[in-house]
């Protein structure tokens, strides 16, 4: 029998190969995922203009398609269209809060409405629009009573909002329409229609979740003041000679702690639309959302505090600079261990496992308590018998405070892992 020569490459050879086809896949990838990264935001506003233009042209099917306009008419139809602009929002859980205090507000208001019609009509005569009148009043009235209450303003204002319009129209309507049951039962199909193509397209074509958003932006928290901590600390101990420097550029940024102070507004609402979204991903349905509230509360106070380091930055510079340098090494290693301290719980919560604070984070906490305790001895601050003095104790006592913040928002963060559920380590 003849034989075949096959040829085998070199194994070398191949698996070299395999690198540079990985390596040059890899770089060719690396302008899209930098791309993305930078413009996040931008890109996520363009998916949720997409999806409401989808949602739009799906419900404007009821015009263009004559079996659907012939059965709801006209002035009922526009009902759907009103219902996708008005709920369609930017995250999932807004849109779901947003449509069921629609659907609740028009239940009540078309409902309650039919009954005032029906008891005008009952009436009849010169009774009837003295009935709707009075119904009007006094619903409309008391209502708009309660949307001034801060608790269902904060929460259910929409919804009210939609009880005194729908219950308006409605009760009104009876007054020329004998129908009045049949106009309500087709506005709230229509109602229903536009309400299902928000749901569907919201929670099925890539989804913005609250707590997606929620999550990501209290890890970002952690590092930012991690990382002003560090700037803070560097900058007060830069040397003379590079402050008489121009060209260098300080390295103390309070941005971020700014940014923390001014998110409470948006962490309350990110929570209370997060707990309207179903199960998805990591998050269950009785994640524990008011931690995060606390948690936030907490990186606030703990901002403001680093923020007042600032300060101590525009200090007279030469006449402090002995002092500073006697205290140099032991805040450096204070500031590095509270840098360290806000990444490790910061990943804590991004990894979703417990970090175990009372076993390594609060430990190291009381001892650079006590390291501090000892910078504060009167020898070190030159007795505090001048204002220099006073101003690097100001100082010291601040990074003490921030270590006492710390220690509670360990406690937070370990809380948090417990109720919902973190991986031990």
């Amino acid at each position: 029998m003849g034989s075949v020569v096959i040829p085998i490459p070199d194994g070398d050879q191949g698996f070299t190969h395999d690198l540079k086809q990985e390596k040059k896949f890899r770089v060719s990838l690396s302008p899209v995922i930098s791309y993305v990264q930078k413009n996040r935001d931008t890109i996520r506003k363009a998916i949720h203009a997409i999806k409401v233009g989808i949602a739009l042209v799906l419900v404007s099917l009821v015009y263009f398609l004559d079996t659907l306009y012939d059965e709801v008419g006209d002035d009922n139809a526009m009902w759907a269209i009103m219902t996708v602009v008005v709920i369609f929002e930017f995250h999932a859980g807004a849109t779901l809060s947003k449509g069921l205090s629609r659907g609740i507000g028009t239940v009540l208001g078309g409902g309650l409405g039919y009954l005032a019609a029906v008891l005008g009509q009952q009436v009849g005569g010169i009774g009837n629009p003295f009935v709707v009148g009075v119904s009007v009043f006094i619903f409309g009235g008391a209502a708009t009573y309660a949307r001034l209450n801060p608790n269902i303003k904060k929460r259910y204002d929409y919804g009210v909002m939609i009880f005194i319009l729908t219950f308006n129209l409605v009760s009104v309507s009876g007054l020329r329409e004998e129908n009045v049951i049949e106009i309500a039962r087709e506005r709230l199909v229509m109602i229903v229609l536009g309400f299902a193509i928000c749901i569907c397209i919201s929670l099925f074509v890539f989804p913005m979740w609250a707590s997606d958003e929620l999550h990501d932006s209290m890890v970002s928290k952690f590092e930012g003041l991690a990382s002003s901590i560090e700037g803070c600390i560097e900058e007060y101990f830069r040397l003379v000679n590079e402050k008489e420097n121009q060209s260098v550029q300080p390295t103390a940024s309070f941005r971020d702690c700014i940014s923390v102070l001014n998110s409470k507004a948006k962490d309350e609402s990110l929570v209370y639309f997060a707990k309207w979204e179903p199960w998805h991903g990591r998050f269950g349905l009785s994640h524990p959302w008011e931690k995060y509230q606390n948690i936030g509360e907490v990186l606030r106070e703990l901002a403001a505090i680093i923020l007042s380091l600032k300060g101590s930055l525009n200090s007279p510079e030469e006449p402090l600079q002995a002092l500073r340098e006697s205290i140099k090494e032991p805040c450096e290693a204070a500031g590095s261990s509270l840098a360290w301290t806000l990444r490790e719980l910061g990943e804590s919560i991004m990894k979703m496992r417990r970090c175990q604070p009372r076993a390594f984070i609060v430990p190291k906490l009381k001892l650079v308590r006590q390291e501090l305790s000892q910078v504060m001895c009167p020898f070190k601050l030159g007795k505090l018998d001048n204002a220099e003095g006073f101003a690097v104790a100001s100082f010291v006592f601040t990074l003490m405070g921030v270590v006492e913040k710390l220690e509670d928002l360990s406690k937070e963060v370990e809380e948090l892992g417990e109720l919902a559920g973190f991986l031990q380590d």
